[in-house]
């Protein structure tokens, strides 16, 4: 049965926290909100939870998922960045930005793309999301919670809670969420490269 809390979006609830770190600890997929849109959300190292989660977005084995990171430190451990890169990720970060980068050995191979082996990782500045985050200690296996065929992501967790039904194990109401998602970036090769314009706006020159 699908669990369902609602957490205060401004000074989430630490006991509802707890409680829900456990269920992502034990195997849960989550529904949690962002800056951006709803997002389903795993255990990093859980295959069969991201196993539902692509079999539920309907993607393939190339579908680039997202490391939700807590703080810098934790984007400098599972991808490759160098001082020009560190600069410019403290300038965009917390905000709704996901970056494309080398990932490094911390991150398991079945995460990464294929061919690039590049991971995307992002610091969402929502307090639900970064509390989530500090308590798990580690990143969160994410992807916009936008269903097949649908062309913008649901904004109402009790919208959400009345399609998903029992293909999620837990709903985090924490408010209305954006339809728009983040703005990706490409830093892979050292230069910024916009892959995708969304809710984050991008002024490096």
């Amino acid at each position: 049965m699908t669990q369902y809390l609602t957490i205060h979006p401004i000074h989430p609830q630490k006991r509802l926290i707890q409680q829900a770190v456990k269920m992502i600890q034990d195997g849960g997929l989550v529904v949690y909100p962002t800056d951006s849109c709803y997002a389903l959300g795993c255990h990093l190292g859980d295959k069969d939870a991201l196993e539902r989660m692509r079999r539920l977005r309907a993607v393939d084995a190339n579908h680039n998922f997202t490391l939700m990171c807590r703080d810098l430190s934790e984007i400098g451990t599972y991808s490759q960045v160098d001082n020009s890169m560190f600069r410019l990720l403290r300038s965009y970060t917390p905000g709704a930005f996901t970056f494309i980068l080398k990932a490094t050995r911390e991150v398991p191979r079945r995460l990464q793309t294929p061919k690039r082996k590049t991971i995307g990782l992002r610091i969402p500045q929502n307090p639900i999301a970064l509390a989530l985050l500090a308590q798990l200690e580690q990143p969160l296996m994410s992807t916009t919670l936008i269903l097949p065929g649908d062309p913008l992501p649901m904004t109402e967790a009790d919208e959400i809670r009345a399609c998903l039904g029992k293909q999620v194990d837990l709903i985090i109401d924490g408010g209305s969420c954006d339809i728009e998602p983040t703005t990706v970036i490409d830093l892979v090769d050292g230069r910024y490269e916009i892959l995708r314009q969304g809710k984050g706006h991008f002024h490096q020159e």
